[in-house]
């Protein structure tokens, strides 16, 4: 017979709802889980795990992209970061500086990643000491600044563009040379790279083969873009708005050339009328102008242009045509004119170069970056005339010439020079065609014993060195100058050939007022020659601080080397200084300008008198 009492016990112990019962399930309950229940458990754990390394993953990323960072070993901070702080990346007006990961780790994280991964070479190259002095960095400056514009060739710059969208630019607030380059960089499938190499940091570009830079340069027809309107729209906005100042110049010209006319008539009225008895002569002012000015020809009324002259230094016409050392290169090989990027930042360009920062190197302490001319012309039934002013300067001495003076015997010298109808290029370089790299005091100018030797020396004077010559003249040109003298001194061509193109009008016509000498009209072809034009009349005269100088010669003219100028046709033609007792390529020099006789697209017009 069972006990009751143990019946009893039995019962209350299977009782689910006794409280050892529902402990013991919960016991069971999470000894042995769920399958649902620890998926989520291994995914909650595992998303935080997965949040918390990637925070610190992506931190430890972000932090080695700050300036700190990178400046942190002494390969950077010794050598490209002082060079950065000196340029508009580091500091400009706007106060928005771009660190060294914006332009060099992508934004968007696959290739950031990407990048972080390549960078670990360069922390071996650190740990061994690959670049760890500045000697060492610039001998590989080259190798490292090539992969760095490789990469942005491949990307369309994309680095560049984290900031800069040729897309959103306002051609607008752009100069002339900026908003076109832009214009033909969308047309043409350039990227940034392509001409902004060496924009924060020391540029080795000219280190570079043209052949080489030719192709790293080559537009992509990938790149091309379409041209948004609101570019097109800011380009139109900008060509009106300098169209209408245009005007506005030359409306307050023709206002004060009818002031001074009218002042002119009034005048001789009263000279012209009867004297009263006992009437006082009328007082002269003495602020008037003279009715007739230097020359015998009467300037009032004629308008003035400001020219500004620039120093050029050693920009030869080879000098223009290359990469590697002149970044307009490309639009003109492609037939734009210099004045068409140039025009408007020709003090900003005179000022780097006489200060030796490029194609100078030799500059002369003190000399003026620029001078700013006032160019009037006028012409009669018979005869042209060009009257210039200019300020003079305090004497600046030359240190590599005994005295300090180039040209003792003058102190100013003045030329005028126009482009022969067959002359290539002519009509966009103006007389920069004559200027060459192996010409007299040029980076390739031949010792006198090579001179001696050359093939054109028993057919030109070569007494002086190589003077100014046109390339038609010579059978090669040497433009890039890889390892050879730029030039072409001394290939020139056969005395018939030579004949042939002078007859076509293959020459520049030059005019030449010197304070010291005689005037001169000479020409340049295969060589400079300074007589044979017909005769030019010039004066010149220092009064105070500033120079007039004016010269006149026939229109027409049967001399060799001489341009006979006709009403309503266009010439090319350039002004060039040498003032301060200075010779040879140490002058200063204005673009090429379009002139006429009473022509409306003249740049220089001269007016009928």
């Amino acid at each position: 017979m069972e006990n009751p009492m143990s019946a009893e016990r039995n019962d209350d112990d299977n009782k689910p709802s006794s409280l050892v019962g529902r402990l013991a399930g919960v016991w069971h309950t999470l000894r042995r889980p769920s399958v649902k229940y620890s998926m989520l458990s291994l995914l909650a754990v595992g998303g935080l795990g997965g949040v918390i390394a990637w925070g610190g993953f992506n931190t430890a990323m972000e932090a080695t992209n700050t300036m700190p960072f990178c400046t942190s070993c002494h390969e950077m901070r010794d050598n490209v970061y002082k060079e950065y702080t000196s340029t508009i990346h580091f500091q400009n007006r706007t106060g928005v500086s771009a660190a060294c990961s914006d332009c060099h780790v992508p934004k968007d994280w696959v290739h950031k990643f990407v990048r972080k991964i390549e960078a670990s070479n360069e922390l071996f190259q650190h740990f061994i000491g690959t670049i760890d002095t500045p000697e060492k960095f610039d001998k590989k400056r080259l190798t490292l600044a090539n992969n760095v514009w490789a990469s942005m060739k491949k990307t369309d710059s994309r680095e560049c563009r984290n900031c800069h969208v040729l897309e959103s630019m306002n051609p607008e607030f752009q100069r002339p040379r900026a908003r076109k380059q832009h214009l033909e960089a969308m047309k043409a499938g350039n990227t940034c790279i392509d001409c902004h190499k060496g924009i924060a940091h020391k540029n080795v570009r000219n280190l570079v083969d043209e052949k080489t830079l030719e192709q790293m340069e080559a537009p992509l027809a990938s790149y091309i873009r379409e041209i948004p309107q609101s570019y097109i729209a800011g380009l139109a906005r900008v060509e009106k708005r300098e169209a209408e100042q245009a005007a506005a110049r030359k409306a307050e010209i023709e206002a004060a050339a009818q002031v001074i006319a009218a002042e002119k008539i009034a005048a001789s009225k009263i000279a012209a009328a009867p004297a009263q008895p006992g009437a006082a002569a009328p007082a002269q002012d003495a602020a008037k102008p003279a009715a007739a000015a230097a020359g015998g020809l009467d300037w009032s009324g004629v308008p003035a242009k400001t020219v500004t002259l620039f120093y050029p230094g050693q920009a030869s016409f080879e000098w223009i045509q290359t990469g590697k050392d002149h970044g307009g290169a490309r639009p003109f090989n492609k037939g734009e004119r210099c004045s068409e990027c140039h025009a408007k930042e020709v003090k900003d360009m005179g000022a780097k170069i006489v200060s030796g920062d490029k194609a100078e190197a030799t500059p002369i302490p003190g000399k003026r970056a620029f001078v700013d001319v006032q160019v009037q012309a006028a012409y009669t039934a018979e005869d042209v005339y060009f009257r210039i002013q200019w300020q003079n300067t305090a004497h600046k001495p030359v240190p590599f010439v005994d005295g300090g003076k180039m040209d003792p015997a003058n102190a100013a010298k003045l030329a005028i020079m126009f482009v022969g109808k067959e002359v290539e290029r002519g009509e966009q370089a103006g007389c920069w065609v004559t200027c060459h790299h192996d010409g007299r005091y040029m980076p390739d100018a031949p010792k006198k014993e090579q001179l001696a030797a050359s093939p054109a020396a028993g057919e030109i004077d070569l007494s002086q060195g190589l003077t100014k010559y046109l390339a038609e003249t010579r059978s090669a040109i040497e433009l890039k100058g890889d390892g050879t003298p730029r030039g072409g001194g001394d290939k020139l061509k056969g005395k018939d050939d030579l004949a042939a193109q002078f007859g076509k009008g293959t020459y520049m016509d030059l005019l030449r007022f010197r304070s010291g000498g005689d005037p001169e009209n000479g020409h340049v072809a295969a060589q400079r020659v300074m007589s044979g034009g017909v005769a030019v009349k010039a004066e010149g005269k220092l009064d105070g601080d500033t120079w007039t100088v004016v010269m006149s010669r026939k229109l027409k003219s049967d001399k060799p080397g001489d341009i006979s100028f006709e009403p309503g046709q266009l010439y090319t033609m350039g002004i060039a200084l040498h003032d301060d007792y200075t010779s040879a390529r140490f002058h200063h020099v204005s673009l090429e300008f379009r002139f006429g006789l009473d022509n409306k697209d003249a740049e220089i017009n001269a007016v009928k008198k």
